[in-house]
């Protein structure tokens, strides 16, 4: 398949970036002996198909105290997950890094091969990671919520780079997703639960009439 236009000037535009975080964490992968791989894997099996960041928002749905926020974290994650998989992937078509690259495939190789399909841009993980951690953040702001959500993301930027499964312009492009996401889920659900609590409390008034 010929690269589109677009992917030629992604991978003209990020070049030395792509390349310059991707050999800096191939590097670390050759010094930790592989030491870190079972790690960078787990982080990525726990964002497959944003199933970890799917799975606390429905925990933090189950209470009330907190159900705002995780209805504001779930939809951030669907309408994340449509943006990127439903949408920009397959309209953007860039291919994985070890598709395109023959250091790239040794370095993929090197970190454990694990097996990836569909397109790179954007990723797909990260996605879900940061529609999740800045719907935490915009519901419930504070320094700890920030600092949590920056190193989750940092995380899973971190593992899916190190794992050569995404140039980190992917991520970097996943990271702006998934803030929009959120931002939106804020808008839309603020917005539904005062419409929702204001004629709870017109019945409620109607009722004691």
């Amino acid at each position: 398949m010929e690269p589109t236009a677009l992917v030629m000037w992604l991978n003209a535009a990020f070049a030395l970036f792509d390349a310059t975080v991707l050999g800096a964490l191939h590097a670390l992968a050759e010094a930790a002996g592989f030491a870190l791989t079972p790690l960078f894997g787990l982080v990525s099996l726990l964002g497959e198909k944003g199933a970890c960041f799917f799975a606390l928002a429905l925990a933090l749905m189950a209470f009330r105290r907190t159900r705002r926020v995780g209805t504001v974290m779930l939809v951030a994650i669907c309408l994340g997950a449509i943006a990127s998989n439903v949408v920009l992937k397959d309209l953007i078509a860039r291919p994985r890094p070890f598709e395109s690259s023959g250091l790239y495939l040794e370095w993929w190789r090197f970190a454990g091969a694990a097996p990836e399909d569909g397109f790179s841009f954007p990723s797909g993980h990260m996605t879900a990671a940061a529609a999740a951690m800045f719907a935490l953040m915009l519901a419930r702001p504070s320094w700890k919520t920030a600092l949590a959500g920056s190193l989750v993301m940092l995380l899973m930027g971190a593992a899916r780079c190190y794992l050569v499964a995404h140039y980190p312009s992917d991520v970097l492009a996943a990271l702006v997703v998934g803030a929009l996401a959120a931002l939106v889920a804020q808008i839309v659900v603020t917005r539904a639960f005062s419409a929702f609590d204001a004629r709870a409390r017109r019945s409620a008034s109607n009722a004691k009439a």
